[in-house]
């Protein structure tokens, strides 16, 4: 699904020589790297704040933490999505409740936001999925109305950019990202981060990510040791740089994909901003999405199933939801490959092998 070797080595001589340096400084945590690091995604995404972390879940926990919810407070996430949002809103003991998607772009349905917004409901997590980033503009506007928070999840949609905006970090309260190794902008482990404008939050997330404590051994709070690793931090900055082309050749890869597939699968659809983390393509049935599968597995070519099951049907959060759309895509979802460095020999592979199976 991506050759992370490939990328490597066309920037080996300097990521090798920004974890020589770490190495030498023998830095390892809340090395000066970390913090150059945060300040150069600062200035790319445009926003007041930026907080390293540990990794993804982490960041999504951090934002929850910040918003001082309490106990049983509804937090309304997507249905489709990897676990990290309801996990997060579990394990600070309040409840998710599920959203339908919608059917196009598989992002938070604005509509079903509304219709499961109580008296108890705080916040709204929606998921840039897949790099398409989600209506925010229908969000924002049905956070204010019924005095919600907004937390963006854009582990999947770094540098995405849209109109009246410099990255997918700045439409809500608080956005946060990771730095996984498949994610666009990847480290070589786990790593994440939280961003915002608001001068409040970017505070209490530090607080809560260092142990409730600004001052080393005073703690003010109950907090979690979640921090970005002085290496991770190196890798990133010498990434960061490379992440507008990295996204606009996977824009490039994708619009190759559609012209030759269109006719063939349903293909994503594009609105707004898209910068395809995932190429994501709907069959007919769940027989044809895993007989495919299995054909493309036999002639060497990878490809992946995001996501199988409803969250809402998962054992770990089983609850009434009102989500079709979602039920109904789940079992005919497939990813294809897609990473900057795939050539066009590997995509007219890949596009005639799925072709082939399906004529």
């Amino acid at each position: 699904m991506i050759d992370l070797r490939a990328q490597y080595s066309t920037l080996k001589d300097e990521i090798d020589s920004a974890i020589a340096e770490v190495l030498h400084n023998t830095d390892f945590i809340d090395g000066k790297a970390v913090g150059k690091f945060a300040g150069e995604l600062q200035k790319y995404l445009g926003v007041k704040h930026v907080i390293p972390c540990a990794n993804g879940t982490d960041a999504l926990m951090l934002a929850l933490m910040a918003l001082d919810l309490k106990p049983k407070d509804e937090v309304i996430v997507s249905d489709f999505t990897f676990a990290a949002p309801a996990e997060a809103v579990l394990f600070l003991g309040l409840t998710p409740v599920f959203a339908d998607i919608n059917p196009d772009t598989f992002c938070i349905d604005p509509a079903s936001v509304e219709q499961n917004i109580t008296s108890r409901t705080k916040a709204i997590i929606p998921v840039h999925l897949f790099g398409q980033y989600a209506d925010m503009t229908a969000i924002t506007d049905i956070a204010r109305k019924h005095n919600l928070y907004v937390i963006e999840d854009t582990a999947q949609a770094l540098g995405a950019k849209t109109a009246g905006t410099t990255g997918a970090a700045v439409s809500g309260n608080i956005a946060c990202t990771s730095f996984f190794p498949s994610k666009n902008l990847s480290c070589y482990g786990d790593g994440g981060a939280c961003f915002t404008d608001d001068d409040i939050f970017a505070e209490r997330i530090r607080i809560f990510a260092h142990h409730g404590s600004r001052i080393k051994y005073r703690h003010e709070t109950t907090g979690i040791n979640s921090r970005l690793d002085t290496l991770q931090a190196a890798i990133l900055s010498v990434k960061l740089p490379y992440l507008d082309k990295w996204n606009t050749k996977r824009a490039e890869i994708a619009e190759k994909y559609t012209k030759a597939l269109s006719d063939t699968v349903k293909c994503p659809a594009i609105a707004g901003i898209h910068i395809f983390h995932q190429y994501t393509i709907l069959l007919k049935d769940e027989e044809t999405r895993d007989g495919l599968q299995k054909h493309l597995q036999k002639n060497g070519i990878a490809s992946a199933v995001y996501y199988p099951y409803p969250l809402h049907t998962q054992k770990a959060y089983t609850t009434a939801a009102d989500c079709p759309v979602t039920s109904n895509i789940c079992p005919r979802v497939l990813s294809l490959p897609i990473y900057p460095e795939l050539t066009d020999e590997q995509i007219n592979c890949i596009t005639d092998t799925l072709k082939n199976y399906l004529s």
